[in-house]
């Protein structure tokens, strides 16, 4: 093989990796634009099968919406955007149960997110606390739920 023929290849595999790297970055760059606003009026509009996915991401950001709320001590707002982490996490566990589809990616995430909310907890006053238990205790109600739904012989009697 010439040196030409070399030169050739690997500015060819560079301009790939940068290629690649730019369609990262963008789609990095991107992501955030969309609202959680824009995400919760998508649900309404998207086939029961593909409302999974989007419930899980707006909990998901509210998650991260909540804490960083709480480590500005603005509480009341982090409460309420708890109460969304919930009644989407739920909501995602119906459509999921509902179309048996996403039911596996839709556990994982909520897993995450109870870890994340864990952690959280050692983080904030008493009371506080206790608003992240609640939170905490539903979403493994909802874990529980996409588990039996996965593994219905191997549901507790």
């Amino acid at each position: 093989m010439g040196r030409g023929t070399k030169n050739k290849r690997w500015r060819g595999m560079v301009a790939a990796m940068a290629s690649l790297a730019l369609t990262g970055l963008w789609a990095q760059t991107f992501a955030g634009v969309v609202t959680v606003e824009e995400l919760k009026s998508r649900v309404a509009n998207t086939g029961v099968g593909d409302r999974p996915p989007l419930c899980i991401q707006i909990s998901e950001r509210q998650l991260d919406v909540a804490d960083r709320l709480y480590v500005a001590g603005e509480s009341d707002k982090a409460q309420a955007a708890l109460v969304d982490v919930t009644a989407y996490s739920e909501l995602a566990r119906d459509y999921a149960i509902q179309t048996h589809k996403h039911e596996k990616q839709s556990e994982i995430a909520i897993r995450k997110m109870t870890r994340k909310l864990a952690n959280l907890k050692h983080s904030v006053t008493r009371e506080e606390q206790k608003q992240i238990q609640d939170t905490i205790d539903r979403l493994e109600k909802v874990r529980d739920d996409l588990l039996a739904a996965m593994f219905p012989h191997g549901a507790k009697k």
